[in-house]
């Protein structure tokens, strides 16, 4: 064991600062400052080396954390990052979005002991933030090119680690998307303060220079279909995500100014990009003077209000069937919207909407815990009586996301779903019904994490190679 670990007992837990309330409202920038060298090999000396590593467990990717700790102690930087990197194609995004506080930091031993969790999540940002810095990270140069290609739909997490990993093995790789930016929900779901987009795209350029090719806004079933994509490629990843807003049913549901959650992310992450968005600019989905309303506890409502507050809103209120405990988003984020003067109304669910012609209030139902559902967590049940009324300006919903029907708008009627909308694959080798046609990310598992959806991604990678090398064999075979 190295002398320069198990230092938990001495040194406390210390986060990077973060930026000054009153600042970081002002802009979109992240309101996380970097750990300097020292601190980020201080912070890493922590680590207890434990024989069982929770902290890797309890990590989707299994990420060797107590391995590139050591090595961040040891100040052994350039090798610490080459071993994060080894198991998760976007370690300097984890490190800022992930839930640690629900991963491998809650999970961390040290942590249940009292001392305070190893900060993970930080490190991470280090030291792929060093690599990139000191001109590590390189793109993928192939000796010998397959010719064998494959054709990923979506360019969002999933799509982008399994084009990686593909290309790593020789693979001509082409990503088709439907919007004008790589990236999907990294670029235009997830704000600037927790992912400035230099990152995303700093990542997407390293693809593009590694040889894969990219063809933006292109729509599957309207520019080709799946099936004459089929045809061009050797095997096709479906990874489209799932963007359909799930609906609340309410009276008053119709009222203008009620928004899903992803129209307003996009067009502030939009206008942040420097775009023209004219539904911003005149105001209709810029919450600035506006008494906003949230309805929802996950991270997308995290996102939606602390964007609201950095747009000058004059009031923002978060409405939640549950009560802070039982709140689906990570604990970090609801403490830095508190911070930052978000109103959460726990225990409330709207039970309708009221104005003329556009929203002006809502009547707000008073909610009590009542005995564990079928996931295991307390139902909610409206209290007898207990209305009152909430003023709006603008309610966004972040009730959650559904697929889109991707048979129809494929043009493919035969590709096989759940009853939930997502596609249906084999379980062992993420193969849908169509032959060489396999699907990963939340478009199989439903709205879920950015490292699922990296792990998807790497797995179906995995799959498809054995698939084009059992193809090539039985080519060969027949000739």
């Amino acid at each position: 064991m190295s002398d320069k670990m198990l230092k938990f007992v001495n040194i406390g837990q210390e986060n990077p600062l973060k930026r000054n309330i009153q600042d970081r409202k002002e802009d979109f920038k992240e309101i996380y400052d970097e750990f300097i060298n020292e601190k980020a090999k201080e912070q890493s000396s922590r680590c207890s080396q434990c024989g069982v590593p929770f902290c890797q467990v309890h990590c989707p990717l299994s990420n060797n954390i107590p391995d590139w700790l050591k090595l961040t102690a040891e100040g052994r930087l350039e090798e610490a990052y080459h071993l994060a990197q080894s198991t998760n194609n976007m370690p300097e995004i984890c490190g800022r979005i992930c839930p640690q506080d629900r991963l491998c930091e809650g999970n961390c031993v040290i942590e249940q002991s009292g001392h305070g969790t190893v900060t993970i999540g930080s490190v991470e940002k280090f030291i792929t933030e060093n690599a990139w810095a000191n001109n590590w990270i390189k793109p993928i140069k192939i000796k010998n090119e397959i010719k064998q290609s494959v054709g990923i739909i979506g360019a969002g997490p999933a799509g982008l680690a399994c084009a990686e990993e593909l290309r790593k093995s020789g693979y001509q790789i082409t990503i088709y998307d439907r919007y004008d930016r790589a990236g999907g929900l990294l670029i235009y779901g997830i704000p600037n303060f927790k992912l400035e987009k230099y990152v995303v795209n700093r990542r997407t350029k390293l693809l593009k220079e590694s040889g894969i090719k990219f063809i933006q806004n292109f729509e599957v079933g309207k520019d080709a279909s799946l099936d004459e994509l089929r045809k061009k490629h050797d095997a096709i990843l479906i990874s489209t995500g799932v963007y359909k807003a799930r609906e609340i049913d309410l009276a008053g549901n119709d009222l203008n100014n009620i928004f899903p959650a992803m129209d307003f992310l996009t067009a502030s992450n939009r206008k942040g990009l420097g775009d023209k968005v004219d539904l911003f600019d005149n105001g209709i989905l810029n919450s600035e003077g506006k008494d906003v309303v949230v309805i929802g506890g996950g991270d997308t409502a995290m996102d939606c209000v602390r964007t609201a507050v950095r747009q000058n809103a004059k009031s923002v209120k978060c409405l939640y069937r549950r009560d802070k405990k039982n709140m689906p988003g990570s604990a970090r984020e609801v403490s830095n919207a508190e911070e930052e003067g978000v109103e959460f109304i726990w225990l409330s669910s709207p039970k309708e909407f009221k104005g003329n012609g556009k929203i002006e209030n809502l009547i707000v139902d008073r909610i009590e815990l009542g005995k564990p559902d079928e996931s295991g967590r307390s139902k909610p049940e409206i209290k007898e009586n207990s209305q009152f009324n909430l003023k709006a300006d603008m309610v966004i919903k972040a009730l959650g996301f559904d697929p889109e029907n991707l048979p129809k708008l494929f043009g493919s009627e035969n590709l096989q779903v759940s009853r939930w909308g997502t596609i249906k694959t084999n379980f062992d080798t993420m193969e849908t019904n169509l032959t060489g046609v396999f699907a990963a990310g939340d478009i199989v598992r439903g709205a879920s994490l950015v490292v699922w959806a990296i792990k998807d991604g790497r797995d179906a990678a995995v799959n498809i190679k054995k698939f084009l090398e059992t193809k090539e064999i039985n080519k060969e075979k027949v000739a």
